[in-house]
């Protein structure tokens, strides 16, 4: 075996030892700063149900979740299987939504993502329900949104569109952009 062969051979050992223990040691320190990072949460609840009322004394929404986290470090409330009961202005009737998860942020916005249904308990309602991947919420104002594709099932209709802004106070709804709509046949 020639020396540069040699040479070649032990420089490549060299290489891979070097890039192995900076993995290692990459690794290691990836560890630390995810265990540093991770903010336990201030506190959890198991089956809450919790009822909020507006300055008036009038119920604002009612929220039923499986689990909440509380983190107050990061100002953000998570929720696993949240469903919400919202109860707008001038009494109209209420609407839920319901998702696989939703996030609660200090300014009174909640993202609700996976599965998310707003669903109407009017049932003379021409929209029946809002089907999306997510939606935003403004627990303040009760208005609904998502970029997002949506679902409208209504009474003798079903809707595609993508982006959706609802004011549940006057209960009117705006599709962004129209894809189809499909009529069902009504018996008389």
């Amino acid at each position: 075996m020639s020396r540069i062969s040699l040479a070649t051979i032990i420089l490549f050992i060299i290489a891979i030892s070097t890039y192995g223990l900076l993995e290692w040691y990459g690794a290691q320190e990836e560890t630390t700063d995810i265990l540093e990072r991770t903010d336990n949460p201030e506190f959890i609840a198991e089956n809450l149900n919790s009822d909020v009322y507006k300055a008036s004394g009038a119920l604002a929404y009612n929220v039923e979740a499986q689990r909440m986290e509380h983190y107050e470090k990061l100002e953000v409330t998570h929720f696993e299987y949240p469903r919400y009961t919202l109860y707008p202005k001038n009494d109209k009737p209420t609407w839920q939504i319901t998702a696989n998860e939703g996030t609660l942020y200090d300014n009174n916005r909640v993202k609700l993502e996976n599965r998310v249904r707003l669903i109407a308990t009017d049932k003379e309602s021409l929209i029946q329900e809002v089907h999306g991947k997510n939606l935003e919420m403004d627990l303040k104002t009760n208005i609904i949104s998502s970029e997002q594709t949506i679902l409208i099932l209504g009474k003798g209709f079903t809707m595609y569109g993508s982006g959706l802004i609802v004011d549940l106070n006057t209960t009117q709804m705006t599709l962004t952009e129209h894809v189809q709509t499909i009529y069902k046949k009504t018996k008389n």
